[in-house]
């Protein structure tokens, strides 16, 4: 196991190969603060260099993340932030965390347990899996502030639950609660103990990362390509895998009718 700190602002431990990135700002409910998404990205860089092999995002103290910055909102109403001041800070503070999360090579998985709301719906959003407590709620509720979405929303939300329900839940800003959220698939697992999650972390992370990786980058431009250009861009990143340690021990698992066991190489 090791643990690091790139600001206290977010904890970053690995343990078992798995690095788990907690927000630690439990007194703002994880709000993503300029400090708190520069802290994350830079934590991002340190999971990039480890021998981590999938990626957990959590929230500290009961909540997951409350979303935006408050204390950048207040500034602005008072007159001591501009605006396009505070338009710089998201787009290159939390949109820019949540799309290194969004784009993260390895599998990442939102663990949730709590509110997720806002920006911090956007973060659980980015990761590849949502895993959830029984008591863990989502909302995009950015009109509560009287605010159009940001930081991925209109990206993330319609590819989930479809335009309808995305212009539903943003137009409504309904605090969805886990087992309405479940059925959405905003939520993939919902557990009554989020440890519970753990398991299934596991078994996803102890899989082969090199061709996870590359079925992640596939599926990724699977909305942007027609059939064949999907077929072709599979092939090449089939090709890419052809030599790896997992692939063979995979193949030879297969044929020897029994369980593999993948080293990430």
């Amino acid at each position: 196991m090791s643990e690091s700190t790139t600001d206290d602002a977010v904890l970053l431990d690995i343990d078992d190969e798995i690095a788990t990135i907690t927000l630690n700002r439990p007194d703002m409910r994880n709000a993503l603060t300029h400090e708190v998404s520069m802290a994350l990205i830079d934590t991002l860089d340190e999971v990039e260099e480890s021998d981590a092999r999938a990626l957990v995002v959590t929230g500290a103290g009961g909540a997951f993340s409350a979303g935006g910055d408050i204390n950048s909102m207040t500034e602005r109403l008072s007159g001591d932030m501009p605006t396009h001041e505070a338009v710089r800070h998201i787009r290159q503070a939390t949109s820019r965390a949540i799309a290194r999360v969004a784009t993260f090579y390895l599998p990442t998985f939102a663990k949730i347990d709590g509110v997720a709301f806002g920006a911090g719906a956007n973060l659980a959003l980015a990761c590849d899996i949502q895993l959830a407590s029984a008591d863990s709620k989502i909302s995009f509720g950015f009109k509560q502030v009287g605010l159009a979405v940001d930081t991925g929303t209109s990206y993330f939300l319609p590819r989930i639950v479809g335009m309808n329900t995305a212009k539903e839940l943003v137009f409504t800003g309904e605090l969805v609660d886990a087992d309405r959220a479940e059925d959405l698939g905003l939520f993939n697992r919902v557990y009554d103990d989020i440890g519970e999650a753990d398991e299934f972390i596991g078994e996803i992370a102890n899989g082969p990362t090199v061709a996870l990786a590359h079925s992640k980058e596939t599926l990724a431009q699977g909305f942007e390509q027609s059939l064949d250009q999907a077929m072709t861009r599979e092939a090449q990143h089939q090709a890419a895998v052809f030599e790896t340690h997992d692939h063979r021990e995979g193949a030879e698992a297969f044929m020897g009718k029994r369980e593999p066991e993948f080293e990430g190489r």
